[in-house]
């Protein structure tokens, strides 16, 4: 192995007299140590981190070798000041404690890695105006690309947003689809599509009084969106079908299904609904749990359905019916549509021709059943 010089560790006022300033005051490692330790120019150093192919093999080794023993950072500062661009694409999502935006991330992140790009990442807890705030934090990085959750924002972060497209900034709006009068980029599926579903599947299993129960959070506009399809649907079904929205307590989302059966009981303990379908799985979860608890039979007296197909949904006896969201690949397609409108220029213009529909899913499990099928449940 060709050994590698090391690289002083001296500060700029350690340095002897006369001699050139290799580094800065705070000791860190640059370009030009690596490209000392490893013998070549710093030029190929740059060449190693853009296009590493183009390096002849034993250079590439030595490179990373150098790279590897002084733990080289590189200056990213630097870079996009010299080009008015980072590396770096930024995505806003409602919260990293729920595993539905946590696989979004996921893919999102390893799409944009295999080109090159890192993700800087927000979470707006549900709140518009928090929203707004990050929008303009992370626009102020001048990122290559910005990917937020859903359609509605803040007049504010909706200026901010405009004017970054404007300025050639690609922005994506992730986990909705709505092409009609859209404003930006969309990669998602249409949430009031999913709530028609959600009410077929009940009606089509021959029950007759349906409840869907609505999160808590205020600012869970996808969740409203399902919930108001869900009822129009209901309605549209005939004068012998009924149809309500009840909104879950707001707090744990167990917690709030318990409560929502219980405000379903009539003074006999029984439920005065033949389904309920809830905002998403955890609230179902919680009301399975209460049902089991008072001896009402799921499906037998009462039919459960959510949204999101947790992990847990599969689990319970029986299963709970859920809608399978495309989790992992919405943040893939947002990946993939960032990178063609990058590379294309593309940040204005027919955003609704520049869009993606992304499948989902209804999963029939338990919970749920056609008449003939009841009795027995638990």
């Amino acid at each position: 192995m060709t050994p590698v010089p090391p690289i002083s560790a001296q500060s700029d006022d350690e340095s002897p007299p006369g001699a050139t300033r290799a580094r800065r005051g705070h000791g860190r490692v640059t370009l030009e140590d690596v490209a000392r330790a490893a013998g070549v120019t710093k030029i190929t150093v740059s060449r190693y981190f853009r296009e590493p192919g183009k390096v002849a093999p034993e250079t590439a080794r030595r490179i990373a070798h150098a790279l590897a023993t002084h733990a080289y950072v590189p200056n990213k500062q630097a870079g996009m000041l010299a080009s008015g661009r980072s590396r770096v694409v930024a995505a806003i999502v409602p919260s990293l404690s729920n595993s539905v935006f946590a696989e979004t991330v996921q893919g999102l992140s390893e799409g944009l890695q295999a080109a090159g790009y890192e993700l800087l990442l927000a979470s707006s807890g549900y709140s518009m105006e928090r929203e707004e705030e990050q929008v303009r934090a992370v626009l102020g990085w001048s990122p290559n690309a910005l990917a937020v959750t859903g359609r509605h924002h803040s007049a504010g972060a909706r200026a901010l947003m405009q004017a970054a497209v404007a300025a050639g900034t690609p922005i994506i709006e992730m986990w909705d689809r709505q092409p009609r009068g859209a404003r930006f980029v969309q990669v998602g599926f249409d949430h009031a599509e999913v709530g028609r579903a959600m009410a077929r599947h009940l009606l089509d299993a021959g029950h007759r009084r349906l409840v869907y129960v609505d999160t808590g959070v205020a600012a869970d506009f996808r969740a409203h969106e399902r919930g108001k399809a869900f009822l129009a649907a209901v309605r549209a079904a005939g004068r012998r079908v009924s149809g309500q929205v009840i909104g879950a307590p707001p707090g744990d989302a167990f917690d709030g299904g318990r409560a929502a059966l219980v405000q379903m009981l009539d003074e006999r303990g029984r439920p005065r609904a033949d389904a309920m379908a809830f905002a998403n799985d955890h609230l179902a979860c919680g009301a399975w749990l209460e049902a089991q608890a008072r001896g009402i039979a799921v499906p037998g007296a009462l039919a459960l359905m959510g949204f999101g197909d947790f992990a847990l949904t599969r689990q319970l006896a029986g299963g709970i019916t859920t809608v399978q969201p495309p989790r992992y690949e919405i943040g893939r397609e947002t990946a993939t549509t960032m990178l063609r409108l990058m590379s294309t220029g593309l940040a204005e213009g027919s955003v609704a021709g520049l869009g993606r529909d992304v499948p989902w899913r209804l999963v029939e499990r338990g919970s749920t059943a056609v008449p003939g099928a009841r009795g027995g449940g638990g």
